[in-house]
């Protein structure tokens, strides 16, 4: 595992990484202050409709008049927020899951890794739909959904870590001198697969994002008049021919966020995997 400086030191020398890293901090900020960047309240109606880009409204405005750009703004909280806890869920659902099945074996594993096939048997997105539609259109169904839709990749990617791992010399010493399972699981196991778990976590994030923006296209994640991504570009798709920035400036945020997920994910890679290093 780097050190802070040898992680700085690689990201420096990765420019996708670094790239990425200051783009996710940049969404980071905008979710957190978002009152503060916004022009306008992103609900209010006016009957400016339609208006192009201009001084006053640097995006334009949608069909009812209100401000795409305080729209995008306030999106960026709520997709940022729906993919770090569906992620969140993800990975605390699915290392579980991966650790008592590759860890214990056996028939426990073989019951396990079933289910984890019966979920990868669904498309990502339309086992999504599926439960979000099971459980309602709202915030947060769409970010379980989402969760689950995402936990059958940390569950795989446990496992085989833990496989990898599990049968090193330490692990047989820790058994040896008494050691418990969990003792070993937490203090052994753990630290040594969090550098896969890492990467998967922030890639996993531009999955989650680009999920919750199709849900919402699709009506099963957050209800107007709540600011989407996915939402606005639902609505602007009608308009595209005679007001095209409706639906593209929420199409470009929402491209700009996975991207930059998928590159502070390629930066993480390249700087923690030691057979990247050299």
């Amino acid at each position: 595992m780097l050190n802070k400086r040898s992680l700085i030191k690689f990201f420096q020398k990765t420019p996708i990484g670094f790239f990425g890293s200051m783009f996710v901090m940049l969404l980071i900020i905008v979710a957190v202050f978002a009152p503060y960047f916004s022009l306008y309240d992103p609900i209010i109606q006016d009957y400016q409709r339609f208006t192009p880009p201009n001084i006053n409204h640097w995006l334009g405005t949608d069909s009812l008049g209100r401000d795409i750009y305080s729209r995008i703004i306030h999106g960026t909280r709520v997709s940022m927020f729906v993919g770090l806890l569906a992620v969140t869920i993800a990975l605390l659902s699915g290392t579980t899951i991966g650790i008592i099945s590759g860890y214990y074996g056996g028939r426990i594993d073989t019951i396990l890794m079933r289910f984890i096939d019966i979920l990868l048997a669904f498309p990502g997105l339309v086992l999504a739909m599926l439960i979000s539609g099971l459980l309602g259109p709202s915030l947060v169904n769409a970010m379980i959904a989402v969760g689950i839709m995402l936990t059958p990749s940390f569950a795989r990617v446990t496992r085989g870590s833990v496989l990898s791992v599990k049968n090193e010399p330490y692990i047989a010493s820790a058994r040896i001198i008494g050691c418990s399972d969990l003792y070993i699981i937490f203090h052994y196991i753990l630290p040594n697969i969090m550098v896969p778990l890492s990467v998967l976590f922030s890639i996993s994030l531009s999955i989650a994002i680009l999920a919750e923006s199709a849900l919402s296209f699709l009506g099963l994640g957050i209800q107007p008049p709540s600011p989407s991504w996915g939402g606005m570009l639902h609505h602007g798709r009608l308009f595209m021919e005679i007001a095209p920035w409706v639906a593209v400036f929420p199409g470009l945020a929402i491209m700009i966020a996975v991207l930059s997920f998928n590159f502070l994910g390629d930066g993480l890679r390249d700087a923690l995997d030691p057979k990247l290093k050299n």
